[in-house]
């Protein structure tokens, strides 16, 4: 395959992998490392490096198209950065000293986790909210136009400080496996604290370019983002993170979780698969 082959071919692919990414608030790295790795055998921490930076480009395309939307909840995205930066930076230090094989396990397991924690709850009535002091204190409370249904959604911001310790755990895993930490986020908010499926994927996207921004220095100095790779996976996953924001106001809440649960679990056993070879 000639560079500019590998070139093209890697610039579709992240078309579709931005896409997807903006739609589940993935970011796109769900996607992008596996077929850095399991389609052009790169060394997976070339892959997180590339990952990483198309997560700032996902970020930056499909953010903004959410928060003009009133679909981000910016007040608890900035809130919650607080964990997930945090823990980022934890991570990428740490990410040096594991062998390929057990980073390939801990992404395996972590998104099949996300994905049964998901479908377990896909039938379930949303709990009353509990009083939360810390979410009343900073209004980390809001609101949004649902335009699949055409009506304005009210929701209440509940266990903040379950989200925060989840959102620490997201943020290492961002930079240990460079995928955004959307597959902890949106299970954190959706499930924990109680924010609407939609509201989750959208603020999701907002906050891992800053999560991921926290680590790529790290990623940078090891020289472990090679710009021929990075370059084209952050422009395609731009282009499919904007043509995704305008999908999913459309979209019903239950069908993003159940895409947002298929694409966990196929990529879960491909990585595990590769992992434990």
């Amino acid at each position: 395959m000639s560079p500019l082959e590998f070139v093209a071919i890697l610039l579709v692919l992240s078309v579709g992998a931005g896409f997807l990414g903006s739609l589940v608030g993935l970011g796109g790295g769900v996607v992008i490392v596996p077929v850095l790795t399991l389609v052009f055998h790169l060394d997976i921490r070339v892959a997180i490096g590339a990952s990483i930076i198309a997560v700032i480009a996902t970020s930056s395309g499909a953010a903004a198209a959410y928060v003009k939307e009133r679909m981000t909840n910016l007040r608890a995205g900035m809130f919650l950065e607080i964990a997930t930066t945090t823990g980022a930076v934890v991570g990428a230090l740490v990410t040096g000293m594991l062998p390929a094989r057990a980073l390939f396990v801990l992404f395996a397991v972590l998104l099949g986790y996300s994905a049964f924690a998901m479908y377990g709850n896909r039938h379930q009535a949303r709990l009353s909210p509990r009083p939360d002091r810390i979410a009343d204190y900073f209004r980390l409370h809001g609101s949004y136009y649902d335009e699949q249904e055409g009506r304005e959604v009210t929701y209440r911001v509940s266990r903040t400080w379950l989200g925060l310790a989840m959102m620490y755990v997201a943020g290492m895993v961002s930079a240990l496996l460079g995928i955004g930490s959307g597959a902890l986020k949106v299970p954190a908010m959706d499930l924990a604290m109680g924010l609407p499926m939609k509201v989750s994927s959208a603020t999701s996207n907002f906050m891992i370019g800053v999560t991921a921004a926290a680590s790529a220095g790290v990623y940078f100095v090891r020289g472990q983002i090679d710009p021929v790779v990075a370059a084209p996976v952050a422009l395609g996953v731009v282009v499919g993170a904007l043509a995704g924001s305008r999908l999913l106001g459309r979209m019903e809440a239950k069908s993003v979780r159940v895409l947002f649960i298929v694409v966990l679990a196929v990529i879960a056993i491909e990585m595990l698969q590769r992992g434990i070879q």
